[in-house]
């Protein structure tokens, strides 16, 4: 098997555009959970009217505006989630200096790009333009901007990556899987780059209200919306829908090597499971959890004590988070593992950021490489008080610095579909 190194990292989420303003505002405690009443009237009849969103502004100031990523044809052709996608994968390719030139560089580097759900709004608007005009008030461009997969196939187009042109589809583990999917790409000799990750744009009443309806939100902070995403916390009472997107460009160690590229991590281990439980509820002893991170360890050859950090999935749902820390602590607590609860280290990053759902495990991971790269664990804001069972180190509020040489990040998705990524400093 082939070894795979991350050499480049872009991004746009809710806390700004660019993966350095991100991780910079995320370990300083910031928040990008916003009242959203502004955006649409309809808002106000939801019980929840809170969601993560990209900030507007100019691209100096990390702020969002299409026009200084897109040209205009490019926006008229892209769902939203496509072009947070684009940006932050023109961010990971300058990170990493790899733009394909040659026709073999271009064969050898592919694309893997998921999103949960896609261009909502595009339905949403067609289905009533339809309903109310007819056939004629469809858009010629109503498919394309419609198919998730057309988000790797205009950034292949812009780049002309010609190597695998790949879409995962798993709601909230989208993003992980696409990520450890192109390493597989990479480790069985299919491709030598990969550009991957994952992009979310939905925030649209009906989205958050179907949300709303599963009870999977939470509802009480319309007025503090900073406070409402607290992953562990004992007054946690639901996720909260966020946007963006995050890109990580993998390499065949050799090849980044070779051309001496700045290696910030080695993706050295990738497992996935199946609850075969409910549609969205995990068992509440976290077994499916359990045997994606096991799996995870597995392949990456080491052990439940090489540990040293957990990004976890951690979305503030009363049920998943304590499905989750039970699955952590089985796992790296014992014979073979930590000596004590405290020697567990887990933050979730999604009280800072909300839940983009298929790309959150993209964005997580791409947090969980810097804490490598930085050896330091981001916090988990909002954390105040500690829900019984939750005993291990969660950084809470405040970022901590130490050593972390092997991280996991896990994503966990309606369906019973998870993932677990494992991320190490690189070795000889």
């Amino acid at each position: 098997m082939r070894r795979v190194v991350v050499t480049g990292l872009g991004a746009v989420t809710p806390l700004g555009v660019g993966i350095r303003r991100t991780w910079k505002r995320l370990l300083d405690g910031h928040c990008g959970i916003v009242n959203v009443n502004h955006r649409d009237s309809r808002f106000t009849d939801l019980p929840c009217q809170i969601a993560a969103v990209v900030p507007n502004g100019t691209r100096q100031e990390g702020g969002w505006t299409p026009s200084e990523w897109l040209s205009r044809d490019e926006e008229r052709k892209m769902a939203r989630f496509a072009q947070y996608a684009l940006a932050a994968s023109e961010e990971a390719l300058e990170d990493a200096d790899w733009k394909p030139t040659s026709s073999e560089q271009k064969e050898m580097t592919g694309i893997c790009l998921g999103s949960g759900i896609g261009n909502f709004d595009e339905i949403y608007n067609t289905v009533v333009a339809y309903d109310k005009g007819g056939y004629r008030k469809v858009s010629p461009l109503f498919v394309p901007k419609l198919l998730i997969n057309l988000g790797a196939g205009h950034i292949s187009m812009k780049y002309g990556l010609m190597g695998p042109n790949h879409s995962a589809t798993t709601a909230c583990t989208t993003g992980a899987h696409s990520i450890g999917d192109a390493a597989r790409f990479i480790a069985f000799g299919d491709a030598t780059v990969m550009l991957a990750g994952g992009a979310e744009s939905c925030i649209h009443p009906l989205a958050i209200g179907g949300f709303a309806r599963a009870r999977s939100l939470a509802t009480s902070y319309n007025d503090s919306p900073e406070k409402a995403s607290r992953p562990f916390d004992a007054d946690r009472e639901g996720f909260v829908v966020g946007e963006g997107a995050a890109m990580v460009v993998l390499e065949e160690l050799a090849h980044a090597k070779a051309r001496g590229a700045r290696i910030y991590a080695e993706l050295c281990g990738y497992g996935c499971s199946g609850d075969a439980n409910h549609m969205t509820a995990p068992k509440e002893n976290g077994e499916g959890a359990f045997m994606a991170m096991k799996k995870a360890i597995k392949s990456a050859g080491l052990s439940p004590s090489s540990i040293d950090y957990v990004n976890a999935h951690g979305t503030s749902t009363v049920v998943g988070d304590a499905a989750e820390n039970a699955a952590i602590k089985a796992l790296l607590l014992g014979p073979g593992g930590k000596h004590t609860a405290r020697d567990v280290n887990i933050s979730s990053t999604k009280g800072a950021v909300g839940h983009l759902l298929g790309g959150a495990g993209a964005v997580e991971a791409l947090f969980t490489v810097l804490a490598i790269h930085e050896n330091t664990m981001p916090p988990t804001i909002n954390l105040e008080r500690l829900a019984e069972g939750f005993d291990c180190n969660y950084a809470p509020k405040q970022a901590q610095d130490r050593r972390i040489d092997v991280a996991l990040t896990n994503s966990f998705g309606f369906g019973g579909t998870n993932s677990s990524l494992c991320f190490s400093k690189l070795q000889s």
